[in-house]
């Protein structure tokens, strides 16, 4: 703790003298100006002043139906991120963006994780990344397909929103809930919410384009290339408008790998056909990332308004696998150890009669197999080993091509006077339509193709609301209102050699299947939908002049797991008008999406115990296996919702033009929701998951699946502060997050699942940043961000923290229209600890859940016009 906390003290003390070189004489004689200006007009200097760091001032909807209140004035803790916060920054993908200005909100790269590679799961205060809930102008945004069946630890099998598709340039802010909120929005919102508003202007226009990439690499310019475009438009007037934003660009994959040992001793004893390095660790290519987002409205009338959005987007994401070691990769490669001691490879009889016969052994000496041997065979049209086809063995590619589609329409008004409505109907769509190459069903021996379609996912939500509010008098507002949403999953069934069992081969110990990752059997495809009606009431008031009272009731009914109800009590009361204290109690739930109870997944994972790859199969909990598992008869027990229950309390102070909160939470959920520990798979439960579709499963060693078996607290730290420094802003934003498994059944989750879950998140993160107007044409920010230690289970290693510093530089021309950006952000290049026995193991030179990703500095340089 110490030693976090000193670095992170190192990191405020760097970036305050980084703050007074930023300085010139000039601007500390304006800075003065400026003070004596703020003594006299205080309100609009200080609104000024916030204005894109924190917006102090600024009427937020997030967090309560009834009544919006400035910042200070909520009975629990929002954050205002304005738009200015994500456009000056490098990177492009929103998700990186919010991270770096929410310390409670962590995302990683996922560089090997399956589906988790095409959409990252996030972190919100330490819990999964279905715990938090998104919205788009105060509406549920729709979850993604893509299930995180290798996450952090924390997010495996995890089923939330993705982020990626929404543009920064549609933004005009984000409001940040840092409170459960499930008796507000109803499931999910059990560590926060996040609320995306987006641009209503009906005019002007902005354009921005960037470049940039990772300072290492082998090109000329590093690797990671990033290029993108954007733009956003306003059209209409005051009676019918629209807002238009679109973003296109492509990034480009890292590679932070080193040679694996393996790898090494076969190019050593000859080997030309192994790469190098033969497996890559890195971000992936995004290809062709588009983005396009609609904010509209018009006046129909007295009392009535037309209001709606909508988004279309696509992209390509492609990545990598593990390597496929060409003597030693079971099912593929690796055959049967010899009567005298040595290693083998798998040689099939292509006529059936099986190995041996006429196929004879070919024994592998000094990480080469024998020459006579091997030439026998490989002049045998009836015998066949993968070595003909892949004589380096392989590396097999994975992606997916996603879309995501959204639209809601709505109307509201006023019936007499006061009495406001509004009602709405939105649709969401995301499809993850995945792909594999460079890779094999190894029972379809000669035969197979080298590039699969393994299926796709699909999520649909539709969601219809109505809500009502009624100011009863000044001191006493109340809201009420009702939804109904429909949510589907749907698996397709990918081509049939992604799932085939080949014969003779498959008999012979060829492993059928897509090699990486598994194709959807047709019976393993299918469509599950659930629907849920939901009823809420909530009240906004102020018994006595200092104090702020909410309270929210919900009372939900799901069609597969009855009905739940949920209620939420906060306050906040004004000791004097510059320091308040406020708390919230409030119990909450997320139900298991109809993906978690259905979804099948073959997986190839890297097992540091053994130090090898291991098959891995993640299965519904009803599956008939987990019954054998558990000693019950037919499959194991149904999923059933998480509950919650979230305890806050914190200080709001102001001092002259400088705002501080600090706030403490406490989180318990019962029964949550995760993947068990990894079960060896015996033969009876091999053909158990066989005959319930997964064909894959006779090379599987092990398996596990969906499970409530577990408690946690999940305890922390909120402090913001913000004060104008000079001509500009000095913001400090810090958490720390502390999350302890209270009960398991130990049969279910062992000691490494443990502590993923407790430690695989920093527990501390803060950032410090400093935005100064140098000149009238001049501006500058630098920002320190600290990322407290992580454990990361696949390397079996701890990692310590690190602090890294952005700094961007930018000058206007043409009355401030347009503007040329230079930043750099980790412009110290900055690493994670190195992994200690990558050699040995996979070849990751660093953590590849590392907090802050693992590229080192990135470059960029940005142009924007607006008028």
């Amino acid at each position: 703790m110490k030693e976090c906390l000193s670095a992170f003290a190192l990191a405020i003390g760097l970036s305050a003298l980084l703050s007074v070189s930023l300085a010139s004489e000039a601007v500390a004689q304006d800075a003065m100006e400026e003070k004596e200006t703020a003594a006299e007009e205080k309100a609009p200097a200080e609104e000024e002043m916030l204005e894109g760091i924190v917006e102090v001032e600024e009427l937020v909807v997030t967090g309560s139906r009834a009544q919006s209140r400035t910042v200070t004035d909520s009975p629990v803790p929002i954050d205002v991120i304005g738009a200015d916060e994500f456009a000056k920054q490098g990177g492009a993908d929103l998700a990186d963006l919010v991270r770096n200005v929410v310390p409670s909100y962590n995302v990683n790269t996922q560089p090997i994780s399956d589906a988790g590679t095409v959409v990252r799961p996030p972190n919100m205060r330490g819990l999964a990344p279905d715990h938090a809930l998104v919205l788009v102008n105060g509406k549920r945004r729709h979850r993604a397909a893509v299930i995180h069946w290798l996450g952090n630890g924390v997010a495996d099998g995890a089923q939330g929103p993705d982020l990626a598709p929404i543009p920064a340039i549609a933004l005009d802010r984000v409001e940040v809930l840092r409170d459960g909120a499930s008796a507000q929005y109803g499931s999910d919102a059990i560590a926060g919410v996040l609320n995306f508003r987006l641009k209503n202007r009906s005019d002007g226009l902005s354009v921005e384009t960037k470049v940039g990439s990772f300072q290492d690499g082998e090109g000329i310019l590093g690797d990671g290339e990033l290029f993108s475009i954007a733009g956003n438009l306003g059209l209409g007037n005051d009676n019918a408008w629209a807002n238009l934003s679109l973003e296109y660009g492509n990034s480009g994959e890292t590679i932070r790998s080193v040679q694996r040992n393996d790898a090494a001793g076969l190019i050593a004893a000859g080997n030309t056909n192994v790469a190098n390095p033969a497996q890559i660790w890195g971000q992936p290519f995004i290809r062709d990332d588009l983005k396009f987002f609609a904010n509209y409205g018009a006046n129909l009338g007295e009392n009535l308004d037309f209001y709606g959005h909508a988004n279309y987007a696509s992209k390509e994401t492609e990545g990598g696998f593990y390597f496929r070691n060409p003597h030693t990769r079971s099912g593929v490669f690796k055959g049967p150890v010899l009567d005298d001691g040595s290693p083998s490879l798998l040689v099939g009889d292509l006529d059936g009669v099986g190995q041996g016969g006429e196929c004879a052994p070919v024994p592998i000496i000094d990480n080469k197999p024998d020459q006579d041997a091997w030439l026998q065979i490989r002049d045998d049209p009836n015998c066949f080993s993968f070595l003909k086809m892949f004589p380096g063995g392989f590396t097999p590619r994975f992606g997916g091509f996603t879309t995501d589609e959204s639209i809601l329409l709505g109307l509201k008004g006023f019936a007499a006077e006061t009495l406001g409505w509004s009602l709405s109907a939105s649709y969401g769509r995301h499809h993850a339509d995945y792909f594999i190459f460079n890779t094999v069903n190894a029972s379809m021996g000669p035969d197979t193709p080298t590039s699969f379609n393994p299926g796709d996912y699909i999520q649909t939500d539709v969601n219809l609301n109505f809500d009502i509010t009624y100011p009863v008098s000044d001191q006493l507002f109340l809201a009420a209102g009702a939804e109904r949403r429909n949510e589907a999953f749907e698996i397709v069934e990918g081509q049939i050699e992604s799932y085939l069992i080949g014969q003779p081969l498959a008999s012979q110990g060829f492993q059928p299947a897509t090699n990486g990752f598994s194709g959807f059997s047709k019976v393993a495809a299918g469509r599950w939908d659930r629907t849920n009606t939901a009823v809420y009431v909530e009240a906004d008031f102020e018994p006595i002049d200092p104090l702020v009272v909410s309270v929210a009731l919900r009372s939900e009914d799901f069609s597969d797991f009855g009905s739940t109800t949920n209620y939420k009590g906060a306050a906040n009361f004004a000791l004097t008008d510059d320091l308040k204290l406020r708390g919230s109690y409030s119990t909450g739930f997320r139900a298991p999406t109809p993906g978690q109870q259905n979804a099948f997944n073959i997986t190839t994972e890297f097992n540091f115990e053994k130090n090898d790859l291991v098959n891995n199969g993640t299965v519904p909990s009803t599956s008939r296996a987990v019954g054998l598992v558990l000693g019950l008869d037919g499959g194991g027990p149904a999923l059933k919702p998480e509950n919650s229950v979230n305890l806050s309390g914190g200080v709001v102070v102001n001092m002259g033009v400088v705002s501080a909160t600090i706030d403490y939470f406490n989180i318990k959920v019962e029964d949550r929701l995760t993947v068990s520990q990894d079960f060896a798979l015996t033969d009876e439960q091999k053909q158990q998951l066989i005959d319930e579709g997964l064909t894959s499963a006779a090379g599987l060693q092990e398996f596990r699946f969906f499970t409530n078996d577990f408690d946690s607290a999940t305890n922390g730290i909120d402090l913001v502060v913000s004060a104008p420094v000079g001509s500009g802003m000095l913001s400090l934003a810090y958490n720390y997050t502390s999350s302890e498994v209270t009960d398991h059944n130990p049969d279910v989750l062992d000691a490494l699942r443990l502590r993923e879950l407790e430690e695989n998140l920093p527990k501390q993160r803060g950032n410090l940043t400093l935005t100064q107007a140098l000149s009238e044409r001049w501006s500058g920010l630098g920002r320190a961000s600290y990322y407290g230690e992580w454990y990361d289970s696949e390397d079996d290693q701890t990692y310590s923290g690190k602090v890294l510093f952005d700094l961007e530089t930018s000058i206007s021309f043409d009355e401030a229209q347009s503007a040329i950006a230079i930043g750099v952000q980790n412009i110290l290049n900055t690493y994670p600890d190195e992994h200690e026995l990558a050699r040995d193991r996979t070849g990751n030179k660093y953590s590849q859940f590392s907090p802050f990703g693992f590229g080192g500095a990135f470059w960029y340089v940005k142009y924007s016009y607006s008028r």
